[in-house]
């Protein structure tokens, strides 16, 4: 290196040198300010930082940039390589166990570390660094304290609970040898249809701007005193920017906002999250104004790191630079150059994206001072970690602590933030609190279902599969009101369907939204169970028999539920509590004695609508919602809502459809291996039987698609199916077509069927071997069966139990993605044609 360079990276410090090496920075508008960092630059490690930089090869500075996912790298990678970083994504376990105790995260974490500092292949000793979602607490080990999901913290509005939250979390994920957490979301949502709405604090940026503050000293320590200590993790504001603010709430879509909102609303965040001295900032996968982020040099170098003064490394997400114009996974040149620092680069396409870049160095097509300036900012953090002279992951001061994991008084923090977050929407009559002394009905599905009540983002990536038994220590909504109840003296019975033999004093009912993440949570209106309203039947039949009906909402977002709340006499918004759902009961159950126990503190920070169409809706609009920002009931208030809200749809002007499986199945629809040896839900994104294994893969975003390899010593079937039988009548007399993608990897053998299954084995399918076997392998196919053709076979509409299912005999490889009942006006000529014979 340079003498002269050198010299200006230990005396100015390297962060600058984006703008000395990089192309010329653009003109940055003046709403953007030069941020007051708590976290200063250090002499002594910004000598270390020039110091290691000057003696590391090109091949060891691009393996630092490069970050694969456990699942596509052994052990003997990182010794090869030496990667700077690696990451399990969300449901993605040590030894690809869902159940992996914490000993085989620990494991992990040190054989990698340990691989990582040999320098006997690939000349380095830089230890690597394990990044993992964390973000309702450590929500991929089983028995972790899981707290409410940020749409629920943001109806504390408590930014010092919210600081112990993020220190406990710190602990149990050190507890497991992991040293950087993916956390915290400070998006500002402004469209509620977006499937990440519950990742959000609130549609207000100045709650995100003080919890993003609170987070990051909870998770890394406070500047000057504890700042990444050994009981701290690195942090990760994300993600930048304007997720929040996408057209029509599409995820990964385009954030059309002016730059002064970009920076008032949407950025506000970044302000609070990255003067508490945040380490590193995750790129989104938006566009702002049709430009994707990944590939914004204007956003990530010259507003981020020149203008705001920001000095940690900028990490991509999940393939996110394969989306930008003119990449792919494996080769992107102007992520790089725009001042990404590290490819988040899950699938084998790390390999081909390493062996790129170092050609895409040598060749000048990205200049040798933009990786000098990545590396030496995640240097820079490594050395302020203390990743070079603490001890390996498995003999840290935390490391090994299980009793940790899912502690007492971890939970009690969770409890106490269950209590703050209810909001009251509804109390008619003052009907709560409840007396514990008399007899309760609890009903719904969602009473006994931690898994439910935790949302997306637990154990799996979609927080799908899993069953109490996967949250020892937790406690469902109905398991809080039992033990309160018993221990009053009164008496409680659980009923999912609201049956009874003896009739209740009151029923408290507990029902809402089906786990889900990210994108596969994207709606296109707010009405809640549009077209299944088997939960209002709940409410309507028990209000029919007299009974006073307490709702209990499980959701990720405000949802138009005006018919709901007329059915209920009291209606709580209890969001998405986590595993501990005793929170509940301390609030709607008064004491034995009659005493209130905990009053309602929650208030709304997100305004609620008030028809199924009011998506965009915030505070300081000049529309008002059905609740508007801030609203939440006390018991002190003798405040009764209407019960005749307005209840007819607004019109949407849209196709009907029902989608099947888009980016995963669609509530109510769930996956299934059906073989030889039984049934078996799809519970993690590799899944296989004696006769089939199912592959979550990427076909345009993350996990879009199922790659479908049936083994052929016996007859199997993937299918999509609901747990009670589905009336199909409606597409049936609308003339639709069951429409879906499919890809075969290979020459199709014998029959290869497309089926539809019925209650009581009136199942109907269609061969599609002849149609695959006349287009191109390994592309993607549009094909359409009229719905008459399993008519005509038996089907009965009805009572269908799977609208999609395929099966064959024969060895098959078959990847499929969007699945849906689709009218026929939708169909062209570039969607294949499948006859019923």
């Amino acid at each position: 290196m340079n003498k002269g360079i050198k010299a200006l990276f230990a005396v100015v410090g390297v962060g600058l040198c984006s703008s000395l090496f990089a192309e010329e920075a653009s003109a940055v508008n003046p709403v953007w300010p030069k941020l007051a960092i708590e976290v200063k630059s250090d002499p002594v490690i910004e000598k270390q930082v020039a110091d290691l930089l000057a003696i590391m090869t090109l091949e060891q500075k691009i393996a630092q940039m490069i970050q694969p996912e456990i699942r596509d790298i052994t052990v003997d990678d990182m010794r090869k390589f030496g990667f700077g970083s690696y990451l399990n994504g969300g449901g993605s376990f040590p030894t690809a166990d869902k159940k992996a105790p914490p000993a085989d995260w620990i494991n992990l974490a040190q054989a990698m570390y340990m691989a990582s500092i040999d320098d006997s292949l690939d000349g380095s000793s830089i230890p690597t660094m394990w990044g993992t979602d964390a973000v309702h607490g450590h929500n991929n080990v089983i028995g972790a304290t899981l707290f409410p999901h940020n749409i629920g913290l943001g109806a504390m509005n408590n930014p010092a609970l919210v600081e112990d939250i993020a220190a406990i979390t710190a602990k149990e994920v050190m507890v497991t040898g992991i040293d950087w957490v993916f956390a915290p979301t400070v998006a500002v949502v402004r469209d509620d249809r977006w499937g990440r709405t519950y990742e959000g604090y609130s549609e207000d940026p100045d709650i995100v701007k003080s919890y993003s503050s609170a987070i990051v000293k909870g998770l890394q320590g406070h500047a000057g005193k504890d700042f990444l200590d050994d009981k701290r993790v690195i942090s990760t504001v994300k993600h930048f920017l304007g997720d929040g603010g996408t057209e029509k709430g599409d995820d990964q879509g385009d954030s059309r906002a002016s730059e002064e909102d970009l920076f008032n609303i949407h950025a506000q965040g970044y302000v609070g999250g990255l003067t508490a001295g945040a380490q590193s900032v995750m790129a989104s996968f938006n566009s702002w104004h049709g430009k994707k982020n990944h590939g914004s040099k204007y956003l990530l170098n010259d507003v981020l790191k020149d203008r705001m003064g920001f000095d940690g490394f900028v990490v991509g997400d999940w393939n996110g630079h394969g989306q930008v114009a003119g990449c792919t996974n494996e080769s992107c040149v102007q992520a790089v150059n725009a001042g990404l620092d590290i490819f988040m680069v899950p699938t084998k396409a790390w390999k081909p994206l390493y062996f790129n870049l170092i050609k895409q160095v040598k060749n000048g097509e990205i200049r040798q001072a933009r990786i000098d300036d990545a590396v030496s900012r995640i240097l820079r953090v490594k050395f302020r970690a203390g990743l070079f002279t603490k001890p390996s992951p498995a003999n840290r001061i935390l490391s090994g602590k299980v009793e940790l994991i899912g502690a007492p008084e971890h939970r009690l923090v969770a409890r106490q933030a269950v209590q703050e977050s209810l909001v009251l929407l509804k109390n008619n009559n003052q009907l709560l609190p409840l007396s514990p002394e008399q007899h309760i009905l609890v009903a719904g599905d969602g009473a006994d279902n931690i898994g439910k009540q935790s949302g997306g983002w637990t154990i799996s990536w979609q927080g799908t599969g899993n069953k109490n038994s996967d949250f020892p220590g937790g406690t469902s909504i109905y398991q809080g009101i039992e033990k309160a109840v018993l221990a009053a003296g009164g008496t409680v019975s659980l009923s999912v369907d609201g049956s009874y033999s003896k009739k209740p004093d009151v029923a408290v009912v507990v029902f809402g939204e089906e786990p889900y993440a990210e994108g596969h949570g994207d709606i296109d209106n707010l009405e809640y169970q549009r077209g299944n309203k088997k939960d209002l039947a709940l409410l309507k039949k028990l209000k029919a028999d007299g009974v006073k009906v307490v709702s209990l909402f499980i959701s990720g977002r405000p949802l138009w539920v005006n018919a709901e709340l007329n059915a209920s006499d009291a209606f709580v918004a209890v969001w998405l509590p986590g595993s501990e759902g005793n929170g509940v009961a301390d609030v709607i159950l008064r004491k034995a004695g009659g005493e209130i126990n905990h009053d309602f503190k929650g208030k709304l920070s997100f305004t609620w609508p008030k028809n199924s169409t009011q998506a965009v809706v915030n505070r300081g609009d000049k529309n008002t919602g059905l609740f508007d920002y801030g609203y939440g009931l006390t018991y002190d208030q003798a405040i009764n809502i209407p019960n005749n809200l307005d209840e007819s749809k607004a019109a949407t002007n849209q196709s009907v459809e029902r989608v099947v499986f888009e980016r995963s199945p669609q509530a109510p629809w769930r996956s299934a291996l059906i073989s030889k040896t039984g049934r078996q839900l799809i519970e993690s994104s590799l899944q296989t039987n004696s006769a089939i294994t199912v592959k979550a893969i990427d076909r345009q975003v993350q996990e879009d698609a199922r790659l479908l390899s049936f083994i052929g010593d016996s007859h199997a079937r993937y299918q999509l199916e609901s747990n009670f039988p589905e009336d199909l009548r409606a597409s049936l007399e609308s003339d639709s077509v069951l429409l879906f993608d499919i890809a075969p990897f290979e020459k199709v053998r014998n029959q290869l069927k497309v089926e539809m299954i019925c209650e009581k084995n009136c199942n109907a399918g269609v061969n599609i071997t002849p149609l695959l076997n006349e287009v191109d392998i390994k592309q993607w196919h549009s094909i359409a069966i009229d719905l008459q053709c399993f008519k005509a076979q038996g089907a009965a509409f009805e009572r269908i139990v799977s609208p999609f299912a395929i099966s064959a005999s024969s060895p098959n490889v078959v990847a499929i993605s969007k699945v849906i009942l689709s009218p026929k006006a939708v169909l062209n000529d570039t969607i294949k044609h499948v006859s019923c014979q």
